[in-house]
């Protein structure tokens, strides 16, 4: 099994403020792993410099075997690289006043000829492709709603079903439930599963509450003040280790609704299977 995301010495200030520090850090192909950390430690920080959105002060980050930035430099091909990159953001990113099958056919824009993306003018085979997209995330009842009118939960299945279209293997996913109720949250880290499983996608994501580590992922990295504190087994992490890593500040990383699940509830993920895009 081949390495998918390779980090070594990461290290990145914002004026004063050291957001990570000398970061190494190694992920294989098809490994689905949670990030977590209590707001402020550099989880949003580090999946951006693996995008290749901001530049780091110094390290190397590959994706896929191919350098995305090193020496404090993004590689001057860094927009062809990213079509391997799926990137869920926890606020969608998705154009409110467009359709929602346009949003997902963003993901092909890579692979599209230019006047042909700047006037939305998509082929029919890439519309079929969206429409199964949208299927296999369940929401493609809403292909022609605008996407402003989506619940949070629909805007990030279809954040996700842009994913797949762009046939993105690696997908590094920043707080993807963090504004989602419950139940939503619980249908994205499903089909987050899912895409890991069936698709054999790299998935990174980080977290704010660690149940959804424990139940989804069997690999934590967790950071601390820009630094990786633990890397290892899931279920080897346990409160008293979290309160120790994280003081006061632990509180934050367990989601305390009524319907959440416990760290003892570990059920695995359906297995319901994931539509061909």
């Amino acid at each position: 099994m081949g390495s998918s995301i390779q980090i070594r010495n990461l290290s990145k200030t914002f004026s004063s403020c050291c957001a990570l520090q000398d970061v190494s850090l190694g992920i294989q192909s098809g490994e689905m792993v949670a990030l977590i950390g209590a707001s402020g430690s550099g989880k949003s920080t580090l999946l951006r410099h693996i995008a290749g959105f901001i530049a780091a002060d110094a390290g190397e980050i590959a994706v896929m075997d191919r350098v995305i930035q090193q020496g404090g430099k993004i590689v001057p091909n860094i927009r062809r690289l990213r079509a391997d990159i799926g990137f869920v953001f926890q606020q969608f990113n998705l154009v409110g006043r467009l359709s929602v099958i346009t949003n997902v056919l963003t993901g092909v824009l890579y692979r599209t000829p230019l006047w042909r993306g700047m006037l939305m003018r998509f082929s029919l085979a890439d519309r079929e492709q969206a429409m199964e997209a949208l299927a296999a995330v369940g929401i493609e009842q809403t292909a022609w709603q605008r996407a402003a009118t989506l619940s949070g939960g629909q805007q990030q299945r279809a954040a996700l079903a842009r994913c797949l279209v762009q046939g993105a293997k690696v997908i590094l996913a920043d707080e993807p439930i963090a504004s989602l109720d419950p139940e939503s949250a619980r249908n994205v880290m499903e089909l987050l599963a899912r895409m890991n499983r069936e698709r054999g996608c790299t998935v990174l994501v980080s977290l704010h509450q660690v149940e959804f580590a424990f139940r989804y992922c069997s690999r934590t990295v967790a950071l601390h003040r820009g630094c990786v504190v633990y890397d290892g087994p899931s279920a080897a992490l346990t409160a008293q280790m979290l309160a120790e890593l994280y003081g006061a500040a632990v509180e934050e990383l367990f989601d305390t609704t009524p319907d959440s699940p416990a760290i003892t509830m570990a059920a695995p993920p359906s297995r319901l299977p994931l539509a061909a895009a």
